[in-house]
């Protein structure tokens, strides 16, 4: 069984500096975790964070959809898992932008909680570097 992580998070912003946001490794740095990400099809990466005592602190993954501004795909591999994570984004009303983020491919509800916690908070940390 497949589990699945879907959620929404409104910025008030342009749509294209959301996606500069998820797509140049600088700007992901300051938001998620050093990488070497390139918004290109096929490219392979890393995210790199401080190891802990259960975790390695490396994320890897793989491009798989780039439609800018709208649309990033890519997988996200640790822990014995492989996922896919998705980001639609949408201009809303009032100069809003929503990003809603798909990931699938979670084992169990625990690994879809990390994540909800994961993303939540370093979607708030999104926040404050649009808001730069």
């Amino acid at each position: 069984m497949s589990l699945t992580l879907s959620l929404d998070f409104q910025y008030t912003s342009s749509i294209e500096k959301v996606w500069s946001a998820l797509t140049e490794s600088g700007k992901l740095a300051q938001w998620v975790m050093d990488n070497d990400f390139k918004p290109v099809e096929g490219h392979q990466f890393q995210f790199r964070t401080q190891p802990t005592e259960w975790w390695d602190g490396v994320i890897t993954g793989e491009v798989l959809v780039v439609d800018a501004p709208t649309r990033l795909s890519y997988t996200w591999a640790s822990g014995g898992e492989k996922h896919t994570v998705t980001w639609t984004l949408e201009a809303i009303a009032d100069g809003k932008v929503n990003l809603h983020l798909e990931q699938v491919g979670f084992s169990n509800a625990q690994g879809v909680q990390g994540a909800k916690y994961g993303w939540s908070k370093w979607c708030g940390e999104l926040e404050k570097l649009l808001a730069q």
